[in-house]
C-alpha cells in the first residue's frame, strides 16, 4: 500500500525535476558558471603571457567589444533565420570548442614557453597570442548568441502568454548569475593559486567538455518537450516598396504569417501593375548581379546590418532599450575602474572582495523587488519606480565628490601628467589579485586619505543603486521580450548587445582621457549625466505608452497588470 502511494509521488517529483524550466535553469547555470570562470582566468592568463602587464588584456577587450559591435546584428539575423535547435547547438558547440582549443594552446605555451620563444625569432609566440585572442573572441561571440537564443527567445516561447512566469524565469536566471559571479571566479582562482596555470587551464577544459555534453542533452530535451519551439515564423523578405505595401494591406486585414514565395510573387505582380515593367526588387538584383561575388557578399552583409538597425529603431520599445544601453556609460559599478580607484584611496583587497559580495546580495534584492513591483504595479510602472530608485541612490556618489577625503581637483592635475621615475608597465612583483580586479603595489599605492567619508558615500551609493539597476534591467529585458515579433527577436537583441558594448566603450575612453584619481569626480558627473539621460528616455517611452493605453489609468489595481505587462 505504501509503495502504491509512494510511486506516484516519486513520478511527479521526477517529472518536475526533468521539466523544461528546470532543464533550462540547469543549462543556463552551467553556461554562466563556465563563462565566469573563463573570463576571470583569461584575464590572469593574458597578463602572465605578456610579462605581467595589461597590454594583451586591453587588446582582448578591444577585440571583443569591436566584434560585438560589428557582428551583433549579423548574429541576430542568423538567429532569426535558422531553426532554434540548430542555433542553440551551433552556438553551444562553437563556444565550448573555442574555449577548449584555447585552453590547449595556453597549456602548451605555459609548459614550453622558453622553447616557443626561440622559434622563428619569437614570432611563434606572437602567433600564439593571436590564436588565443581569436579563439577567446569566437567563444565570446558564441556566448552572446547562446544567451540571446535561450534567455531572450526560448523562455519567451516556453512561457507563452503567461507573463508572470516569464518575469519569474528572468528573475531566477538573473539571481543565478549574481550568485555564480561570486563563487565561479573563486573556484578557478583557488585552483590556479594552489596548483598552477596549466592545471587551471586543464580544470576549465574539463569543465567545458562536461558542460558541453550536459547542456546539449538538456537543450535537446527541452526542444522535444516544448513543441512550440519548432514552430518558428519566417521573416518576410522583399524590397522596401513591397514591404510598405504589405504593411498597408496588413492594416486593413491582419496578416498572421509571412506569405509564401508564390503568394509574394502574386502580390508583387498585383502591386506593380503592367507585367512588362520590372519590379524594384528585380531591378536591384539585375544591378547587383553585375558585381563580383565578393563585393555582392559584402553588400549583402552591409544591407543586413542596415536593415537590422532600422528594425531596432522601428520598435515600440526602442527608447527603453536605448535608455538601458546608456546606463553602460558609467564608472559607478564594480568593474576594474571603480575598484582600482578605491584601492588608491586606501581600501584593501579583502575589503573590496567583501564589498563585491555585498553588491551581489544587493543585486539579488533587486530581482526580488522586480517581481513584487511588477505584480503590484505592472511592468511599465516598475521601470519608473526602479529608475527613481537608481538615480536617488547614485546621488550619494555625487555627494561623495565633495565630501571630506575626496581627492577631486581639476586645477592641479593634468590628464597627461605622470612621474618620470614611475615605470610605464608594472614589474613582475608589483601585481596581486582580487576577485575581479588587478591591484598594483609599490609605486601604484597612494597615501591614506584624510577621511573615509567620501569613499564610504561612493560605495554606499554604488551598492544601493544596484537594487534599482537590476530591477530596471529586468524590466527593459521583459519589455523587449514581450513587444518584439518572434521573427525579429534575434536581430533586435543583437543590435541591443551592440549598443551596450558601444556605450561601454565610451566609458573606457573617458577613463583614458581622465585617468588620475583627482579626476574621478569628473567621471562621476559624466556617469550621472548618462544615467539620467538613459532613464529620461525610459520616461518618454512610459509617457507614450500611457497615452496609447489610456485604460491603464482607470483600471483597478488588481486588474491593472493585464494591461501594464
Amino acid at each position: 500500500m505504501k509503495n502504491s502511494t509512494l510511486l506516484p509521488i516519486l513520478g511527479a517529483t521526477l517529472n518536475s525535476l526533468l521539466g523544461p524550466r528546470v532543464l533550462v535553469y540547469v543549462s543556463c547555470a552551467l553556461s554562466i558558471w563556465g563563462d565566469r570562470m573563463w573570463h576571470f582566468a583569461l584575464s590572469v592568463f593574458l597578463i602572465e603571457l605578456y610579462g605581467r602587464n595589461l597590454l594583451l588584456t586591453a587588446v582582448f577587450g578591444l577585440v571583443v567589444a569591436g566584434s560585438v559591435l560589428l557582428f551583433g546584428v549579423l548574429i541576430g539575423d542568423w538567429i532569426d533565420r535558422k531553426p532554434r535547435n540548430k542555433v542553440a547547438h551551433a552556438s553551444l558547440f562553437l563556444q565550448n570548442s573555442s574555449v577548449t582549443t584555447c585552453c590547449i594552446v595556453l597549456m602548451l605555451v605555459f609548459s614550453y614557453k622558453n622553447e616557443i620563444e626561440g622559434v622563428w625569432q619569437g614570432w611563434l609566440t606572437v602567433a600564439c597570442y593571436v590564436a588565443v585572442i581569436i579563439l577567446a573572441d569566437l567563444a565570446s561571440l558564441a556566448s552572446t548568441a547562446l544567451a540571446i537564443t535561450i534567455q531572450r527567445d526560448w523562455i519567451v516561447v516556453m512561457t507563452g502568454d503567461n507573463r508572470s512566469q516569464l518575469a519569474g524565469m528572468n528573475a531566477t536566471i538573473r539571481r543565478m548569475d549574481q550568485i555564480i559571479n561570486i563563487f565561479a571566479p573563486l573556484s578557478v582562482g583557488q585552483v590556479m593559486t594552489w596548483a598552477s596555470n596549466v592545471i587551471g587551464c586543464g580544470f576549465i577544459l574539463g569543465w567545458n567538455l562536461v558542460s558541453l555534453l550536459v547542456e546539449f542533452l538538456f537543450l535537446s530535451k527541452v526542444y522535444q518537450l516544448v513543441p512550440q519551439l519548432a514552430a518558428k515564423p519566417r521573416r518576410c523578405t522583399g524590397d522596401n516598396f513591397l514591404k510598405r505595401q504589405l504593411e498597408l494591406i496588413s492594416s486593413q486585414g491582419e496578416i498572421h504569417s509571412c506569405p509564401t514565395t508564390d503568394e509574394f510573387a502574386n502580390m508583387s505582380k498585383t502591386l506593380e501593375g503592367p507585367e512588362d515593367q520590372p519590379s524594384p526588387l528585380e531591378a536591384q538584383q539585375d544591378m547587383t548581379s553585375r558585381f563580383p561575388l565578393g563585393l555582392r557578399q559584402i553588400q549583402r552583409l552591409v544591407r543586413t546590418c542596415c536593415d537590422g538597425w532600422k528594425t531596432y529603431c522601428g520598435q515600440t520599445v526602442f527608447l527603453a532599450g536605448l535608455g538601458l544601453a546608456f546606463l553602460y556609460t558609467t564608472v559607478l559599478g564594480f568593474d576594474c575602474i571603480t575598484t582600482g580607484y578605491a584601492y588608491t584611496q586606501g581600501i584593501g583587497g579583502s575589503l573590496l572582495s567583501l564589498l563585491m559580495a555585498i553588491s551581489a546580495f544587493s543585486g539579488l534584492v533587486g530581482t526580488i523587488l522586480f517581481t513584487r513591483l511588477r505584480r503590484s504595479y505592472g511592468l511599465v510602472h516598475t521601470g519608473l519606480i526602479s529608475s527613481c530608485l537608481h538615480i536617488g541612490c547614485l546621488l550619494l556618489c555625487v555627494f561623495s565628490v565633495f565630501a571630506p577625503g575626496s581627492p577631486f581637483d581639476l586645477v592641479h592635475v593634468s590628464a597627461f601628467e605622470r612621474n618620470i621615475n614611475q615605470p610605464i608597465l608594472p614589474g613582475r612583483s608589483a601585481i596581486h589579485w582580487t576577485n575581479n580586479t588587478v591591484l598594483m603595489d609599490g609605486a601604484q599605492e597612494s597615501n591614506q586619505p584624510e577621511s573615509y567619508v567620501s569613499i564610504i558615500l561612493l560605495f554606499s551609493g554604488v551598492i544601493l543603486a544596484r537594487i534599482g539597476l537590476w530591477s530596471f534591467d529586468l524590466t527593459v529585458t521583459q519589455l523587449l521580450q514581450e513587444n518584439i515579433a518572434d521573427s525579429e527577436r534575434g536581430t533586435v537583441n543583437g543590435v541591443q548587445c551592440s549598443m551596450n558594448y558601444l556605450m561601454d566603450l565610451i566609458h573606457f575612453i573617458l577613463v583614458i582621457l581622465a585617468p588620475a584619481p583627482q579626476q574621478f569626480g569628473l567621471l562621476v558627473f559624466i556617469s550621472i549625466i548618462f544615467v539620467i539621460m538613459g532613464h529620461t528616455m525610459y520616461f518618454v517611452y512610459a509617457r507614450r505608452y500611457r497615452s496609447q493605453n489610456p485604460r491603464t489609468q482607470k483600471t483597478p489595481k488588481r486588474d491593472r497588470e493585464a494591461f501594464l505587462i
